[in-house]
């Protein structure tokens, strides 16, 4: 068997792919056909699959990385060298490096991403916003709902510590903003989609758009904000 096999089956026990978004495109972006026999050459594990580590990898050399965001999203009507990304990719196959993205099965299993976001911020009940996989594995986001209410600046600290930031984008309610916090609604990544119309105290992820962080206030909803990567390279210890 192949490494690239070997290490799919691996991921698929720890993050399903069955769990993740319709729309995402995880899985193999590539396949080697090194077998084990090869032994020796080190994997990588990041975020995503950016020019540096690409060279990283190519220096090592690497049979294989595991890159959180898959490298396409959308069928590509070409692919080229001009492209950073696209060359990034092309230079891994030609060396015949895989790449495996587990991103929303990862965000979405039972002490997966979301999971991890909401350990940091207190002791609660963790519970999934949308409607949980067949398989019991795991279902889209998490509401968080707090033993004992909490204030927004004390929240605030608490995600600072759990991501290892100093800085927060920050949206309040305008008729409340100093209300206790009971509930949050968590989200990796970029989680507008995802969080409007959830009922919770505070709106907690990566990104929002201008027009979702408007429509998240409006409702009453504060908004935490921290920086896409920021809610997911925390995890990748966990994962490796």
């Amino acid at each position: 068997m192949s490494i690239a096999r070997c290490v799919s089956k691996i991921m698929d026990r720890i993050a399903p792919l069955a769990l993740a978004e319709k729309w995402d495109n995880v899985s193999l972006s590539s396949i080697e056909t090194r077998s084990f026999s090869n032994n020796g050459a080190p994997g990588r594990i990041t975020t995503s699959l950016t020019t540096r580590v690409a060279d990283e990898a190519l220096s090592l050399p690497a049979s294989m990385i595991i890159a959180y965001h898959p490298p396409i999203f959308k069928p590509l009507s070409s692919v080229t060298l001009s492209n950073p990304l696209q060359a990034s990719l092309l230079r891994c196959a030609a060396a015949g490096i895989s790449i495996y993205s587990p991103h929303t099965a990862l965000d979405s299993v039972h002490d997966g991403i979301n999971d991890w976001l909401a350990f940091g911020l207190g002791k609660g009940r963790v519970e999934l916003i949308g409607d949980g996989h067949p398989s019991g594995r795991g279902g889209p986001g998490r509401l968080l709902r707090l033993e004992e209410k909490a204030t927004m600046s004390s929240l605030l600290e608490s995600v600072k510590q759990h991501l290892g930031l100093t800085q927060l984008q920050v949206a309040l309610r305008t008729d409340s903003p100093n209300d206790e916090i009971q509930s949050v609604a968590i989200c990796a990544g970029s989680g507008g989609s995802m969080l409007l119309g959830v009922d919770a105290d505070v709106y907690f992820t990566g990104e929002m758009s201008h027009h979702e962080v408007l429509a998240a206030v409006a409702t009453g909803r504060n908004v935490i904000l921290c920086g896409h990567t920021n809610t997911e390279r925390g995890y990748l210890p966990v994962l490796a």
